[in-house]
């Protein structure tokens, strides 16, 4: 996927603020959407990408100066949060957990109150080898109609690996 690809599907889940705002990507990976979310945020931001693959989290190309970079090498499921995050971002990262009720509770009590999470995902119910948990729009649907009031479709765009496409969604109250 190419960085304008990425940027457009989570434009209208990053608030517009010249507030410096700290955001979480989990599942980073080589930091595509960590890098697309840095170019939306207000200079001097942050941005904590937590992925267990060391070697992705450090091959991410950083060329934002104006935003800070934190890596943390670790499970994103096993971490506990500091409750001022304006935001969550899991870009291809929920279908990975088997409780995402859980973890998406979790979240939100890290939250400021008028944080979000956004998510991108595949738009498909059937699980593969790449995709063990799928979370399709649907699904999301009903996974966090537990604790969010608000959950808003963002974009959608084609995928090579899904015929369903991939969806990108913001929750929050």
């Amino acid at each position: 996927m190419d960085l304008s690809v990425a940027v457009r599907l989570i434009r209208k889940g990053v608030p517009e603020s010249k507030s410096i705002q700290h955001w979480i990507d989990l599942g980073a990976g080589t930091g595509l959407f960590t890098r697309a979310l840095a170019s939306l945020l207000p200079p001097h931001s942050t941005i904590t990408a937590v992925d267990k693959n060391k070697d992705a989290l450090r091959s991410i190309l950083w060329d934002q100066p104006d935003i800070l970079l934190n890596r943390i090498d670790a499970d994103y499921s096993t971490i506990d949060f500091k409750k001022s995050t304006d935001g969550f971002l899991l870009a291809n990262s929920l279908h990975f957990c088997s409780d995402p009720v859980t973890l998406l509770n979790k979240l939100k009590q890290s939250m400021l109150p008028d944080g979000r999470i956004i998510i991108i995902e595949y738009n498909s119910a059937i699980p593969n080898a790449w995709v063990p948990y799928p979370v399709s729009f649907e699904n999301l649907n009903e996974i966090a109609a537990a604790g969010f009031r608000n959950i808003e479709l963002m974009e959608t765009v084609n995928s090579k690996y899904q015929a369903g496409g991939m969806y990108a969604a913001v929750l929050f109250d």
